[in-house]
């Protein structure tokens, strides 16, 4: 299973061979069928899909190396959502150590979506510059609640937060997410509107 996961190209070769010897085979299976959503999350989460390979790499391998802390009742992707978490926190806290910015990428969010258009390119495009622009705080229980489906106490859960906080966090997040939308949120910018 693991060798076929590996030539598939799901997880990469020091996942495929490290720390799975001890692991059960129940748990790999339940590992390798929650790979999927958590891509998602990872993708949603980094808005890269090199970034989000790496955190999902990241994830699994730190899940295989500590199987034997995972409680058989919790929901595995609950677990694995919150190893996401607690690692993509940790990239950030490394990267803003790392001070690096980068120039506008809309025209390279454009190209890179051009291949594949979807049902509306822009409406996408429009609702990941609206998610870019959310703070991480009101992003990521956004992200667990409304793509993830998560109920608030698992968000919560996986974020370490009280579920009251991921109520209002998620709350706050929408509001944003509505306003940049609607372009309300420019108090007297010159208003631009998308011609389709």
């Amino acid at each position: 299973m693991r060798e076929s996961a590996f030539k598939r190209g799901i997880i990469g070769p020091s996942l495929a061979y490290a720390h799975t010897v001890d692991a059960p085979a129940a748990f790999r299976r339940q590992l390798l069928d929650a790979i999927p959503r958590l891509r998602r999350y990872a993708r949603s989460l980094v808005f890269d899909a090199a970034h989000a390979d790496d955190l999902t790499q990241s994830t699994l391998e730190r899940a295989l190396t500590h199987w034997h802390q995972f409680d058989q009742r919790r929901d595995m992707l609950v677990w694995l959502l919150s190893i996401a978490h607690n690692a993509h926190l940790d990239t950030r806290r490394r990267d803003a150590r790392m001070t690096v910015t980068a120039p506008d990428e809309l025209q390279t969010a454009q190209d890179r979506h051009s291949s594949d258009p979807g049902t509306d390119v822009g409406l996408r495009l429009d609702l990941l510059a609206a998610l870019r622009r959310l703070t991480p705080e009101q992003r990521e229980p956004l992200l667990l609640v409304c793509v993830e489906q998560l109920t608030y106490a698992e968000a919560a859960e996986v974020m370490h937060i009280p579920m009251g906080t991921v109520m209002s966090r998620v709350c706050r997040a929408r509001a944003a997410l509505r306003q940049f939308l609607d372009g309300s949120d420019r108090a007297g910018a010159p208003v631009l509107r998308r011609v389709v």
